[in-house]
């Protein structure tokens, strides 16, 4: 009964926090539709989002902070559950649909950090998610321990740079009117994604190692 309690209390603390983060990200998502991110401050959030500063600094310890959670949230975590192997083309399509749909708080972030900065908030994610990609493509290939490291490596940061760049140049794209959101356009950006990745078991198959 006491681990019972100890596991309620436990998940209902998770369960507020997370409630916490979400009311912090929409006041910020909010914040950043009229004004650049280095005018938002954490007063305005937290009176946006009726919690006091101590709160805020319990869960983040600056706006940059809580911007890379509301990234994840939206959109690294929900890219982890497609199956990046067999259907990375859905998790693309995911992707250009959220850049589409949030170009002014990606355009009002990247202002602030530029595009550098902006990249580097993807970049570990995706590291992570192209490490499981190339492991999973490797045990298709029978592969598996055969490919040097030092090639896995630079492997995952070359497509994790094309990732990320694709995002940021996406975006960018929308705002300057250089890009239009039509399926169409979408479509063209899965197709030339496409390209890139069906390059990658040969890519593997020529890294193996000579027995």
């Amino acid at each position: 009964m006491v681990w019972e309690h100890v596991h309620y209390e436990v998940m209902k603390n998770e369960e507020s926090s997370l409630l916490t983060k979400t009311q912090l990200a929409e006041s910020l998502k909010k914040a950043m539709s009229d004004k650049p991110l280095s005018k938002i401050t954490v007063s305005a959030l937290v009176a946006d989002s009726h919690v006091n500063r101590k709160t805020f600094y319990y869960h983040f310890a600056d706006i940059n902070a809580l911007l890379e959670w509301m990234l994840y949230q939206e959109a690294v975590q929900v890219v982890a559950q497609f199956d990046l192997v067999n259907d990375y083309e859905d998790a693309i399509r995911f992707v250009v649909h959220y850049v589409q749909e949030n170009t002014h708080i990606l355009n009002c972030a990247y202002d602030t950090l530029g595009r550098e900065g902006l990249k580097n908030f993807f970049y570990y994610d995706f590291t992570a998610l192209m490490t499981r990609i190339i492991s999973e493509r490797e045990k298709e290939l029978r592969l598996s321990g055969r490919v040097p490291q030092e090639f896995e490596k630079f492997l995952c940061h070359f497509f994790t740079e094309a990732i990320a760049g694709m995002l940021v140049n996406g975006f960018k794209g929308l705002a300057a009117g250089e890009m239009d959101d039509s399926e169409r356009s979408v479509d063209a950006v899965i197709a030339h994604f496409s390209v890139v990745m069906e390059t990658l078991p040969d890519m593997l198959r020529r890294g193996v190692r000579e027995e």
